[in-house]
C-alpha cells in the first residue's frame, strides 16, 4: 500500500494503485504524468463544492455562490490541503524540479491535489470523490459565513482599506513562468500604509492577485487590526 493511503485525511484506498502513482507524477518526471487527472479533478472538485454550497446555503443567489466557491477552490487553499496530506514528500519530480524545490511549489502541490481527486473519481466513482473531497475541505466549508457575503479577497481587502481611509493596495506582476498554455503568474500585493507585502501565485494574473490579497487579509487579522 502507498504511504499516502495510510493518511486518515485522505480516507480512500485505491483499487488501481497506478492511478495514485500517476496523480503524484509531475510531467518533468515521466509518462503518464498527472495533467490529465488534474483536468478531471478540477471539474469534479468544482462540482462537489458547488453542490455542497447549494445544499448548505438555500436562497443564496448564484453570484454569491460563485464567490463562495472561489474562496474554497483556489490555489492557496488547495496548496494548504495538499500540505495537510504531505503530498510534497510523495511527488515524483524530474531532477530539475527537485533541485529548484518543486516539491514545495504552491502550484505543483495544488495541481497534484486536483489530480488526486481526479484519480479517486476514476478509481471509485463520484460518491468516493465526494466523500474524499468533503473530508478534505470540511474546515474550509465551515469557515464560510453562509450569509451570502462571499466577497473575493481583493474586494474584501479594498473595502476594508476604504472603510478606514487607507491607501488601496498595489498589485505588481513579479514573474510569469511556465509554458504558454500553462503559465504561472507571481504577483505582489503591497499595502503601503500597513507595511504589508505579500506574494501570490496562480494560473492567471487575477488568480495570483486573489491569493496575494487573501494573504494580506490574513496578516491584517493576525496583527489584530481587522
Amino acid at each position: 500500500m502507498h504511504a499516502l493511503e495510510d493518511n486518515s485525511a485522505l480516507g480512500y484506498r485505491f483499487r488501481d494503485a497506478g492511478l495514485l502513482q500517476q496523480a503524484l507524477t509531475h510531467r518533468s518526471h515521466s509518462q503518464p504524468h498527472n495533467e490529465r487527472l488534474e483536468f478531471i479533478g478540477d471539474s469534479v472538485l468544482n462540482c462537489i463544492i458547488a453542490e455542497a454550497l447549494y445544499l448548505r446555503m438555500p436562497g443564496i443567489p448564484e453570484g454569491d455562490l460563485s464567490r463562495l466557491r472561489a474562496r474554497v477552490v483556489n490555489q492557496d487553499n488547495l496548496e494548504q490541503r495538499a500540505r495537510s496530506l504531505g503530498i510534497g514528500a510523495h511527488l515524483l519530480l524530474g531532477e530539475g524540479e527537485l533541485r529548484s524545490g518543486g516539491a514545495d511549489r504552491p502550484s505543483i502541490l495544488a495541481d497534484a491535489l486536483e489530480a488526486l481527486i481526479g484519480a479517486v473519481f476514476l478509481d471509485g466513482g463520484f460518491e468516493a470523490a465526494r466523500t474524499t473531497t468533503l473530508t478534505l475541505f470540511t474546515e474550509s466549508l465551515a469557515h464560510l459565513d453562509g450569509q451570502g457575503g462571499g466577497k473575493d479577497p481583493k474586494t474584501e481587502l479594498q473595502e476594508w482599506l476604504q472603510a478606514r481611509r487607507k491607501a488601496l493596495p498595489e498589485y505588481t506582476v513579479l514573474t510569469i513562468g511556465g509554458e504558454a498554455h500553462r503559465q504561472v503568474f507571481a504577483v505582489e500585493c503591497r499595502v503601503a500604509g500597513l507595511g504589508i507585502a505579500t506574494r501570490g501565485e496562480g494560473r492567471s494574473r487575477r488568480a495570483a492577485e486573489q491569493v496575494a490579497a487573501r494573504q494580506a487579509l490574513d496578516q491584517i487579522t493576525q496583527a489584530g487590526t481587522a
